[in-house]
């Protein structure tokens, strides 16, 4: 899986607007209805914050990946936003987020879905990578990062 087919540019939030944990997940999937990516982002937002309620995406390492399945997501999609400052999430290692990764997958995308949070997962658990994209100031900065780790 390359994960440059399930983002582009403009789903790409540097900083991020909001500073809160639902403020963060309705801004990144406004970020997917904005482009054409999401049908009914409203259902997305309450799937996406109701599987956050059953258990913190922040895995550690300042990244968080919230996720939903719903039928409003006709393909897998993906949002990145980078908060101005780190944020409070409730993370596993109890160290505020960096970075965040909204993963919107049909329901009847599974595998794909799985797929797609072990790509992210692999990509921040390398060192070089995950600290030049803290250090990004711009979504062209971010998309760049992606785009030469994922060889394109």
């Amino acid at each position: 899986m390359n994960l440059l087919d399930i983002v582009t540019p403009d789903c790409i939030a540097v900083p991020l607007a909001a500073s809160d944990k639902r403020g963060i997940i309705d801004e990144l999937v406004d970020l997917l209805a904005k482009g054409g990516k999401v049908a009914d982002p409203a259902a997305l937002k309450e799937a996406v914050w109701s599987r956050e309620m059953t258990r913190s995406t922040g895995i550690g390492l300042g990244l968080a990946i919230p996720h939903g399945k719903c039928a409003g997501v006709g393909n897998l999609a993906m949002a990145i936003g980078k908060p101005s400052e780190p944020v409070d999430f409730g993370a596993i290692d109890n160290k505020p987020v960096r970075l965040f990764v909204l993963l919107a997958s049909p329901q009847d995308r599974t595998s794909d879905h799985i797929q797609a949070l072990a790509k992210v997962s692999k990509l921040m658990l390398m060192e070089a990578f995950r600290e030049s994209i803290y250090q990004a100031t711009t979504r062209e900065e971010v998309y760049e990062l992606l785009r030469k780790q994922e060889g394109r």
